[in-house]
C-alpha cells in the first residue's frame, strides 16, 4: 500500500491536463453516422495538480476497509439503464452510447481521479447542498464540479474559467465575485458555490429544461439560442444536440456520467481516499493586511492547509486594509488566533508585507545638475532668491549675476541659472 501512495503521488505531481483537446467517437442516433465529442478538460488527465499537493504528500490515505481493485467489473447495458433510472433525480438521465462512454471513463482510466474526488466531497458536498436546498434547486447539481473542475478550488481552464465552479471573469463579475491582484473570489468555495446557484437559477429561468441549463453553463446561452433556432425552435437539449458544439454534445452525458459514478462506485469497486480536511471551520473577519504565513507560524498551523482553507487568496496575503475580509481556519485554531490575535499581526510583518507605505527620497548636499562638461546649473523654484541660491552654492551673489547676465536681483521660476 505505502508503494503504492509514493507512486501515485509522484503521479499526482507530474501529470496535467493536456493542452490538446481530447475527444471521442460516437454513432449518431439520427443519422447513423459516428460523430465526435469533446472530453470536458477535467476529464483529460488522470491526475492534476488538484487534490491539494498539501494533501498528496500529507493528509490523504487509502481507507483501511475497503480493498480497491485495479479493473473495472463488466456492467451490462442494462444494468446501467437499471442503475440511472433508481438514481433520484429531477434532472433528467437517459442512457446512450455517449453516457457510457463517460461512465466507462470514469470507472477504468480515471478511477484514482475518482477516488481522490470522494474524498473531498466531505469538505465540498455540505457547502453545495446548502446553497442548491436554499434556492430549491436539484440537488444533483452538486456534482457539476465534478466534471467542470475535478473539484480544485484553483483549477483555470485554457480560456481562463476559474474555480470549483469555473466562473469566466465577466460572468464572475456578474455575479458578484470580486478579482483584482491579491483576490480571486472565483477560487473562493463558498462565494462561488453562491454565485454558480444564483446563475444557474436565472439560467432555468430562461429555459425551463435542466440539460439546456447544464448546456448553457457550459458554452453560454447566445450559443443555446442559436442552436434552438438552427432546430427550427425545439427546446429540447437531444433535439438540438446536432446543433451544437463538439465540447457542449459532450457536457451533459458527462453530467450524466458523473452522477452515476459518485454514486455507484462501489459497484465498480473505486474506494474513496480519506483526508484530513477539517470537517468544521470557522471564519474570522481581518481589517488589517496579514500575510498567510504569520498565521502558519504563530498558530502552529500549516501553510498549505491554509491556503487549501482559503484559496481565494492569490498571493498569500489578505488585504483587510483595503477591505474587511475573511479568514478561514479549523474549529480548534479559532480560539488559537483569536488569544494570540496582537502577535500574528506583529510578527515580521517588514518580511511578509513588503509593500511600503511611503517612501523617502534622498536629497544630496547639491540638487544642481551639471553639465557634460562639469557646468553646474540650478533650477529656478518659486521663492528662489539670488542670495539664497549663492549662500547654497556656497558662491556670491555678484558672481551669479556675472555668469547669468543679470542686472538687479530678479530672476524667474522655470529658468536655469548657471552657478560656476
Amino acid at each position: 500500500m505505502k508503494n503504492f501512495l509514493i507512486s501515485l503521488f509522484t503521479f499526482i505531481g507530474t501529470t496535467g491536463i493536456s493542452a490538446q483537446t481530447q475527444s471521442i467517437t460516437v454513432h449518431s442516433q439520427t443519422t447513423g453516422k459516428e460523430e465526435i465529442i469533446d472530453v470536458p478538460e477535467s476529464m483529460q488527465s488522470e491526475m492534476d495538480s488538484l487534490y491539494w499537493d498539501w494533501q498528496s504528500k500529507n493528509y490523504i490515505t487509502l481507507g483501511e476497509n475497503c480493498t480497491m481493485a485495479s479493473t473495472n467489473p463488466v456492467v451490462s447495458d442494462s444494468i446501467y439503464m437499471d442503475r440511472l433510472s433508481r438514481i433520484p433525480s429531477i434532472i433528467e438521465m437517459p442512457y446512450n452510447e455517449a453516457v457510457r462512454k463517460f461512465i466507462d471513463m470514469y470507472a477504468v482510466r480515471l478511477r484514482n481521479k475518482v477516488s481522490f474526488m470522494l474524498a473531498a466531497t466531505n469538505f465540498y458536498m455540505p457547502i453545495f447542498e446548502e446553497a442548491l436546498d436554499l434556492y430549491d434547486l436539484p440537488q444533483e447539481l452538486k456534482y457539476l464540479p465534478i466534471i467542470e473542475s475535478a473539484l480544485n478550488p484553483v483549477a483555470v481552464s485554457r480560456q481562463g474559467a476559474t474555480g470549483l465552479w469555473q466562473f469566466m471573469l465577466g460572468t464572475g463579475k456578474i455575479y458578484g465575485l470580486k478579482n483584482n491582484s491579491l483576490i480571486d473570489e472565483r477560487r473562493d468555495p463558498i462565494k462561488s458555490t453562491w454565485a454558480a446557484v444564483r446563475y444557474l437559477k436565472d439560467l432555468y429561468d430562461i429555459y425551463q429544461d435542466w440539460n439546456l441549463v447544464l448546456a448553457a453553463y457550459n458554452c453560454g446561452p447566445g450559443t443555446i439560442n442559436k442552436a434552438i433556432r438552427r432546430a427550427g425552435g425545439a427546446t429540447d437539449y437531444w433535439t438540438i444536440y446536432n446543433y451544437l458544439t463538439k465540447e457542449t454534445r459532450g457536457y451533459v452525458p458527462a453530467f450524466i456520467a458523473a452522477n452515476y459514478i459518485m454514486t455507484y462506485y462501489c459497484e465498480h469497486d473505486i474506494c474513496p481516499m480519506e483526508t484530513q480536511l477539517p470537517n468544521a471551520t470557522d471564519t474570522i473577519h481581518i481589517d488589517k493586511d496579514l500575510h498567510l504565513q504569520q498565521v502558519a507560524e504563530v498558530c502552529n498551523i500549516n501553510l498549505d492547509q491554509l491556503r487549501s482553507l482559503n484559496p481565494q487568496y492569490k498571493k498569500d496575503i489578505i488585504p483587510g486594509n483595503s477591505e474587511l475580509c475573511v479568514l478561514r481556519l479549523p474549529n480548534n485554531i479559532v480560539s488559537t488566533f483569536i488569544d494570540r490575535q496582537d502577535s500574528v499581526f506583529a510578527y515580521k510583518p517588514n518580511e511578509y508585507l513588503t509593500k511600503r507605505k511611503t517612501v523617502a527620497i534622498k536629497e544630496t548636499a547639491n540638487t544642481g545638475s551639471r553639465s557634460s562638461k562639469g557646468t553646474l546649473y540650478h533650477k529656478i523654484k518659486q521663492g528662489d532668491t539670488l542670495g539664497g541660491i549663492a549662500a547654497k552654492y556656497h558662491v556670491s551673489v555678484s558672481q551669479l549675476r556675472n555668469l547669468n547676465g543679470i542686472r538687479g536681483n530678479n530672476i524667474r521660476a522655470g529658468k536655469s541659472l548657471r552657478i560656476r
